[in-house]
């Protein structure tokens, strides 16, 4: 379970680290982070289970890399927990996203600070 929340953190805090990179102040750091993250937890599984939603949320809640990660992690910390899409499919999403995210940063950053 360490490595999922390593994993899930590593995620989200190179999503923050490309928002950085593109804005130039605290400010519109803060204000475009909360911009970005809400509709990502709002449409994530985190609050309503993925079969009532509307099919179009459903769409974006399954391109979500936080739906995978309340999924691997509710089966892990819930006795009896299942998961919707499996702990491999869970853990191979996040890897993914974390991988394309830790590409997209390292194309950023060097530019950033030269």
């Amino acid at each position: 379970m360490a490595c999922l929340i390593a994993l899930g953190s590593g995620l989200f805090s190179t999503f923050s680290l490309i928002i950085a990179c593109i804005v130039k102040t605290r400010e519109r750091f803060m204000g475009i982070g909360q911009v970005l993250t809400m509709p990502i937890f709002f449409a994530s599984n985190a609050i309503y289970p993925i079969d009532i939603m509307p099919s179009w949320l459903r769409t974006i809640s399954l391109a979500n890399p936080l739906t995978y990660q309340v999924d691997a992690l509710r089966t892990l910390m819930l006795i009896g927990g299942q998961s919707k899409f499996g702990l491999a499919v869970d853990c191979s999403v996040l890897a993914a996203a974390f991988a394309v995210l830790v590409a997209i940063a390292a194309r950023l950053y060097p530019r950033m600070t030269t």
